[in-house]
């Protein structure tokens, strides 16, 4: 009798969705910078150094496509957009945290796997 796959093998499994979610190096990042509330571009580029423009633009777009943040274009000159999250995006922060969390408790084994990897 055939042994069925587990449920983190099947493609639609909801645990491969969050890795999904997780695997861009800015989603994570960026939801937490608005954890505190409202954040115009500029304010998030200076929130997360390292990311370019583009990148910054096109992990807005997909968290805004994927309903997480909200986007707000205000009527005026010049042009105030601002992002926040959404009730989803912050129901994301929990799990965020304790990764976060996870890594400062366990810095040195992080580093040590990054070492590593620049030996190879």
């Amino acid at each position: 009798m055939p042994q069925e796959k587990p449920f983190v093998f099947i493609e639609t499994c909801t645990p491969r969705r969050v890795l999904e979610l997780f695997s861009t190096k800015w989603t994570s990042m960026v939801l937490y910078a608005l954890k505190c509330g409202r954040l115009r571009t500029g304010e998030l580029q200076r929130c997360l150094p390292g990311i370019s423009k583009k990148m910054l633009t096109q992990t807005l777009r997909e968290l805004e496509a994927d309903g997480l943040i909200l986007r707000t274009v205000y009527p005026q000159v010049p042009p105030k957009v601002e992002y926040q999250l959404t009730d989803n995006g912050a129901l994301l922060i929990e799990p965020i945290e304790m990764l976060y969390d996870w890594g400062r408790r366990h810095s040195e084994l992080l580093a040590s796997l990054k070492l590593r990897r620049g030996k190879d």
